[in-house]
């Protein structure tokens, strides 16, 4: 008696076959091939000089086969506001992300844009433990359809490799590993521990903890600090011991962890080391990092890098499909999950030095590439995207090297790289070039950057203008000052206030937990004079203009999400930018101070100041193509209609005309 073939395996299958059949026939035999490049932050001013001295030849290849423009950049032009408007096709106004920070108007306080944790479910007490009685969500806070699900809806295979505000990854059949946004297991965007037996250190710096260690008879003991426990009362910080022993005579140590050992020379990177984090018996889980030892001798010195989300085992969802990280990670090996993997900020603190950053730095790189090279091999049709981190994150450190009039300028360090933005440049072309010999001649190309950069000399702190202008009262006048969150301010007495790099609000009634203006004519008032003195603030050292454009975000933009925008948008000059004091609602006791940090190019300025830039393999139809019309554009590609509710165009579709 013959086997019956299962119904539902026959009913597969046939699905499978129908599937097939149709996008053969909607696409024909030669079934439509996109390639997306991502190459975050790179200008057109370079791209363009190094294009005419041949060094980016297949970049001028693109463009002779097709078209290189600027590409409008968001307002502002951040990074997750830029890549929203790509991803939907809108403004803004449209997909709801503003800055990198967001505020709660009711208590004036701020929180990472892209994300929130839904972690209001509920609990149970046994004794020191509290037991959830659900798992909480991670919730991607971009609205608006993205492009990819829009080609799911009509079976057309997309891939998108580490692409910003997209944590966690929306949409269900495309592979998608998440990018910006992505936090490490402490739920930060990168915080580094460094390990050291110099007495004099602080424990705590920006993006990282330091801990002063001793060193008894060559043997250091410490402790690793992980995620805080959520099922212990008062959530402390789970602890992983760390034992190092010193060799006596040589620059080698030997460091113990849990169940793994492991031999590190002096100025040597280890591999991925996992970490197993104990909650509760019976419940743990799971987070890798990468050691540094910069120095044995005369001081110990010991980097860590964050602790990631271990793609084989994910604490939280980071691909689409689920198992789609753990398929990477089984293809190349373990890789940085952190969605700016780069340690711009233990340079930043000098916990690493330039060589040491360009080191790591390289290790991303080659990731992404053994990333794209995996889904090249099976790459037959539809879209494949990859990002491209390595120059926007060299340029924000290394940018100094460029500008002799940088505080941070240091003419020893400069004649060594100076030229190594550009060399990233060239890089990044051949990496382009192998891509497009990959795919063929018959798939278009696409290859741009959300912004481009400039030199970042100086920061504003905009909060203290606003309290010597009368549009910001403190509670103790007499201390001038106030510390982040806004913890000095009198709201009864604030008409505005600013939060996150670019973001000025009004301290409406009705909408803010303590406004004082009302909507309507009132308001419009304090908005038209806040932008007419701010575009006429002059750099009380230098003469220059300080901000370039304000931008009323009424007028610019549209959708569901506008009202709860900032009311206007400051967009600075080249060499000034909102300071960090700025960005946590902080007011100071200067209104202009030198940028003296590592970060020294930035992009966080008018959006006119830093456009990006579009290489295309078609001619582009239209005069100033902007980030938000390469939804549509990709739509297009496969013979598919925009949403109603995009903003954007298709930019190989129409006639040439101006915007």
């Amino acid at each position: 008696m013959r086997n019956k073939i299962p119904r539902g395996v026959v009913a597969g299958v046939l699905a499978g076959l129908l599937i097939a059949f149709f996008a053969g026939t909607l696409y024909g035999e030669d079934k439509p091939k996109l390639l997306v490049l991502g190459f975050d932050g790179m200008d057109p001013k370079i791209a363009d000089e190094l294009m005419r001295e041949g060094r980016l030849p297949n970049l001028e290849r693109l463009r002779q086969r097709g078209s290189f423009s600027n590409l409008e950049s968001s307002v502002p032009p951040q990074s997750p506001v830029a890549w929203s408007n790509f991803i939907t096709g809108k403004n803004p106004g449209g997909h709801g992300i503003f800055d990198f920070i967001a505020r709660d108007p009711e208590t004036y306080l701020p929180y990472l844009s892209t994300t929130v944790t839904d972690d209001a479910a509920k609990t149970i007490k046994i004794g020191k433990w509290i037991i959830p009685l659900s798992k909480p969500k991670v919730i991607l806070l971009r609205k608006g359809k993205s492009f990819w699900e829009i080609l799911e809806e009509h079976d057309v295979p997309v891939v998108t490799l580490r692409l910003p505000s997209n944590f966690p990854p929306s949409g269900n059949s495309t592979r998608s590993l998440s990018g910006m946004g992505t936090p490490d297991m402490l739920g930060t965007y990168g915080t580094f521990s460094f390990f050291t037996t110099r007495p004099y250190v602080v424990s705590q710096e920006t993006g990282g903890r330091v801990f002063v260690v001793d060193n008894f008879d060559n043997k250091i003991e410490t402790r690793i600090l992980g995620p805080a426990n959520s099922f212990l009362e008062g959530s402390p910080d789970t602890e992983i011991p760390l034992t190092v022993y010193l060799d006596p005579d040589y620059p080698v140590c030997k460091i113990e962890v849990q169940d793994t050992e492991l031999i590190l020379n002096e100025k040597e990177w280890s591999d991925w080391v996992t970490l197993k984090i104990d909650m509760m018996p019976l419940v743990s889980t799971q987070g890798i990092v990468r050691f540094y030892l910069k120095a044995i001798r005369p001081d110990f010195e010991l980097y860590m890098s964050p602790i990631q989300i271990d793609p084989r085992a994910p604490a939280m969802p980071i691909s689409t499909p689920a198992g789609y990280c753990k398929e990477l990670a089984e293809a190349i090996g373990p890789f940085y999950t952190q969605g700016i993997a780069e340690e711009t900020w233990a340079l930043n603190e000098g916990r690493l030095n330039e060589e040491e950053y360009l080191t790591q730095s390289e290790f991303i790189l080659q990731q992404t590439l053994k990333m794209l090279d995996y889904e090249l091999d099976r790459f037959d049709w539809g879209m494949l995207y990859c990002y491209f981190s390595t120059v926007d994150c060299l340029q924000h450190m290394f940018w100094r090297f460029r500008d002799p009039l940088h505080p941070m300028y240091e003419e020893e360090l400069a004649e060594k790289y100076r030229g190594t933005i550009e060399h990233y440049y060239t890089r990044l072309d051949s990496i382009l070039g192998y891509a497009v010999g990959r795919v063929g001649p018959d798939a278009t190309v696409i290859a741009l950057s959300d912004h481009g950069f400039t030199t970042f000399r100086r920061n504003f702190h905009l909060n203290t203008w606003l309290y010597w202008n009368d549009y910001m009262s403190l509670r103790d006048d007499f201390r001038e000052e106030s510390d982040e969150f806004f913890e000095n301010i009198d709201w009864r007495g604030t008409r505005a206030y600013a939060l996150g790099i670019n973001g000025l609000y009004i301290n409406q009634i009705g909408r803010e937990g303590e406004g004082v203006v009302a909507p309507g004519a009132e308001k419009e008032h304090v908005i038209d004079e806040l932008r007419h003195k701010l575009l006429a603030i002059r750099d009380p050292d230098t003469g220059e203009q300080v901000i370039a454009e304000v931008y009323k975000t009424s007028e610019w933009y549209t959708g569901e999400c506008a009202s709860e925008a900032p009311d206007l948008i400051v967009g600075y000059n080249a060499g000034y930018r909102g300071s960090w004091e700025t960005a946590l609602g902080k007011v100071t006791r200067t209104l202009v101070t030198d940028h003296a940090k590592r970060w020294s190019g930035d992009h966080c300025m008018a959006k006119e100041v830093v456009p990006g830039v579009l290489f295309t393999s078609k001619k582009v139809r239209y005069t100033r193509p902007a980030l938000y019309d390469l939804a549509p554009t990709i739509l297009g590609e496969f013979g598919i209609d925009k949403n109603p509710d995009m903003v954007g165009t298709d930019l190989f579709k129409r006639d040439m005309v101006q915007r």
